[in-house]
């Protein structure tokens, strides 16, 4: 179906892929074709930041610990990570980007949402600026990108995971109904395992199933999600690509299987949950002030409690005993069993105002 400038956006979510291991393989020709992971080490220590398609294969992902990957595949290559390299080339795909719009929001280093409705090059096709966008890529950088096109963020996000790697989707306004009610729970973007386990519990596996509920029965299952999961399995996303978004936080949290009832138990989640946090710190490059536990109990009551430090921390240890020291505090009191636990660093605004204030000092 042709494309309708008139009635609808055109959106391209850019996705590289296996970016970090892309840029080591591409570096270096040695890890070429090889199981490869960013981050970890061979001796077991640390989490895996990025993982090679070849290293996939083994069933190897990001944030899963190097102890892990090295059962699943032994030969596999430990890297260190090289986030001062990785930042520069996603500044190389912004300015292509640039090239064909000015309204682009940036996700992290290796993704993005661009809206060319009105595009600067006068192109008028989303699926030829997204070719022209990934042949750029590929040859001025030597990587590949995978792109979806569609007239919403929700449905060009989850069509640039499709047809990876190097591949590109365009899933048209007539086509979206169809898509989205086909699409499997787990392949909805902000369905995660625990989620999806609960979907298929109840026997809903796709998004067709989805949506024989109605709104008010998805809000009393799932919360305040089940307002997004009413309007997204119809196709339905009005958020606009947002040009000079901010990041307000960044956190991690994870449900657990089994409700835990001792700390020991708990300090140990909160290490695999920091350990992810700063792999994410680390690729956008953050340091916050203020450091918030959440814990979720068994009867689902949530509180959260704070620390903040009077300048900015992205260091694996502090963010760790922090968390501990702010657990044990509510431990203590609380007979409740746990079901989640997440880490989240914010205040980076402030930060970077303190931190320019002392530089600024350091001058006179």
């Amino acid at each position: 179906m042709a494309e309708d400038s008139t009635k609808y956006r055109k959106i391209i979510h850019i996705d590289m892929d296996a970016f970090y291991a892309s840029v080591e393989q591409r570096d270096f020709p040695a890890y070429r074709g090889k199981p490869l992971a960013v981050g970890g080490s061979p001796e077991g220590r640390g989490v895996v930041a990025a993982a090679s398609y070849e290293a996939r294969v083994f069933g190897i992902r990001s944030a899963m610990p190097s102890h892990k990957a090295l059962k699943l595949c032994p030969h596999i290559l430990f890297v260190p990570p090289r986030f001062e390299i990785y930042k520069k080339v996603s500044t190389s795909i912004r300015e292509i980007f640039r090239r064909y719009t000015d309204i682009i929001e940036p996700l992290s280093l290796d993704e993005a949402y661009l809206d060319v409705s009105d595009d600067k090059l006068g192109i008028g096709s989303a699926m030829e600026i997204a070719k022209q966008i990934r042949e750029a890529i590929k040859v001025e950088l030597h990587l590949t990108a995978s792109a979806g096109i569609s007239i919403n963020k929700f449905v060009a996000k989850v069509a640039s995971d499709l047809n990876k790697p190097d591949g590109l989707t365009f899933i048209g306004p007539s086509k979206i109904q169809v898509f989205m009610e086909r699409l499997a729970v787990e392949k909805f973007h902000g369905v995660g395992k625990v989620t999806a386990a609960k979907m298929k519990q109840m026997q809903l596996y796709t998004g067709a199933d989805l949506k024989k509920l109605s709104e008010q029965e998805l809000v009393q299952h799932f919360g305040k999600q089940g307002h997004f999961y009413y309007r997204i399995v119809r196709g339905i996303d009005d958020r606009p690509v947002q040009a000079h978004r901010e990041t307000k936080s960044v956190g991690v949290e994870d449900t657990f299987k089994h409700d835990l009832t001792l700390l020991a138990d708990m300090n140990l989640e909160l290490e695999k949950i920091a350990n992810k946090l700063i792999i994410r710190l680390q690729k956008h490059k953050l340091k916050g002030r203020t450091v918030t536990l959440k814990i979720r109990f068994n009867d689902f009551s949530i509180i959260n409690r704070s620390k903040s430090f009077t300048l900015g921390i992205d260091d694996f240890s502090t963010i760790l005993q922090t968390s501990k020291d702010l657990l044990s505090k509510v431990f203590v009191s609380e007979e409740k069993r746990v079901r989640l636990l997440g880490i989240t660093l914010s205040n980076f605004a402030e930060t970077r105002t303190i931190e320019k204030n002392s530089q600024q000092l350091k001058l006179f």
